[in-house]
This record gives C-alpha cells, structure tokens and sequence, in this order.
C-alpha cells in the first residue's frame, strides 16, 4: 500500500512540476490561474487532469481545441513517479524520502527547463542551496559541515573551471547556472558527491556530446547543456554512491 502511495504521489507532484517547467522560463505565477491547454487557453477540468492516465484516454490530445498534447507531461510525471519509487525503497517512511524527494523533482525541473532553453532558473538553485544546508541539520546520511564543504566545493570548482575556460578560449563554456547547481548538490549530498557527480556527468556528457556532435555534423564548439549532466551524476550518486565509491576503492588495491 505504501509502494502504490509513494508511486501516486510521485506522479501527482510530477503533473505540478510540469507546471513549473512551462511557467517559470515564462516567468508566469506556478499557482494561479490553474491548470489550463497552452494552445486554447482553456482550463483542464480536473478529470482531464489525472496524471499520465488522462493523457492516454484523451489520445494525447486536448479535448476542446484538438491540438496535440507534448508527450513531456507523461514522461515527467512518469520519471517524478519512478524516482519517489525508487527513493521509498531507499528510505522508507521517513524525513530523508520527503527531503531528497523534493532534492530530485527540482533536479528534474531543472533538467527539462535547460534542455529547453539551456538557463537553469536561479528561483530554483539559490533556495536550493539554502534548503540542502538546512536539511543536513535534520538528515541522519549528512552533516553540516559535509553539506558546507559541499556547497564550498561544488560552487568553487565549477566556478574556476568556467573562469579558466572563458580565459583560455575567450567565450563562455559554463554558465553561472551550473555553477549554483553543483553548489546545491554539494549541499545536498556532501563533498564526497560533488567528485562522483563531476566525474560521472563529465563522463555521461562527453559520450552523449560526442555521439550528438556525429550525428548533427557540429564542430566541438556545439553548445549542449550541461545542467541535464549534473542532475544524473547527482541522481546517481544518491542512489549508488557509496557502492560506486566502495567499488572504485576496491579495484584500486
């Protein structure tokens, strides 16, 4: 029964973080006016509004004005669904499932909105930062000065990565908004995290880069969006960073 509760409430958070994903580039309220069809502007009565199942009934489709309906909102809502899933398993009922739960839907906020538009909304990341230090104070897995450290680290050496970049090659390699991202992320998950995030993103960003730059035919200068990278690394990282790290010690010796 709990299985099924965190699934449902997965997928229902996932439906509101849609929300904020269409809203916040736009700079649009995420609580008023409800829910309505971006192309007629209609209000999405709330039978039309249940997650994932609606889509399916209403063929992937509004229902007044016809107009195809992006298949983004069930495979948010789907992603929002496996990961409170897979966060439940992890934690169980406690304060560290509610906690990383929201660490996660803003990491996949984070995601679709820079796959979009390549920003990484600052009302985002900044309150981000703020809320990991203070949930290190609560968290059994984290300490404060872990979550500090974190913070310190992530924000500093993406910051003079990106510094280095601009002044070796004269043009912007990194945005500030990764910067505060991997700060958030420090703060959420420790130092520790930060090097297995970095490594891991670095690693996923050059195959996935490599890979785009073939098939479109760019030059290394094709612009991809880093934030998607880090909210893996940061996903994979809180899920299986002490095994990775117990792994990498192991083949080491």
């Amino acid at each position: 029964m709990f299985i099924f509760g965190a699934i449902i409430l997965g997928a229902m958070v996932g439906s509101f973080l849609n929300v904020c994903i269409y809203r916040l580039p736009r700079e649009e309220s995420i609580v008023s006016p409800g829910s309505r069809c971006p192309h007629c502007k209609t209000p999405i009565r709330f039978y039309d509004n249940i997650p994932i199942i609606s889509f399916l009934l209403l063929g992937g489709k509004c229902r007044y004005c016809h107009h195809s309906i992006s298949i983004q909102y069930p495979v948010i809502e789907g992603i929002t669904a496996l990961s409170s899933l897979f966060l439940f398993v992890h934690f169980g009922v406690s304060l560290s499932y509610i906690i990383y739960f929201a660490f996660v839907s803003a990491l996949i906020v984070i995601t679709a909105i820079d796959l979009y538009h390549q920003i990484i909304p600052d009302v985002i990341s900044l309150p981000g930062i703020g809320a990991g230090v203070l949930a290190s104070l609560i968290l059994p897995n984290i300490s404060f000065w872990d979550s500090l450290i974190g913070l310190i680290s992530g924000g500093g050496i993406l910051f003079l990565v990106a510094t280095g970049y601009q002044w070796l090659f004269k043009r912007e390699g990194m945005g500030g908004g990764d910067v505060k991202l991997l700060a958030m992320i420090g703060a959420f998950l420790g130092w520790k995290a930060v090097i297995l995030t970095i490594l891991l993103s670095s690693l996923i960003g050059s195959i996935v880069g490599v890979v785009l730059i073939l098939i479109k035919g760019k030059d290394f200068k094709y612009a991809i969006p880093f934030g998607p990278f880090l909210s893996l690394g940061a996903a994979l990282s809180l899920f299986f960073g002490e095994d990775l790290i117990r792994w990498y010690l192991h083949a080491g010796r």
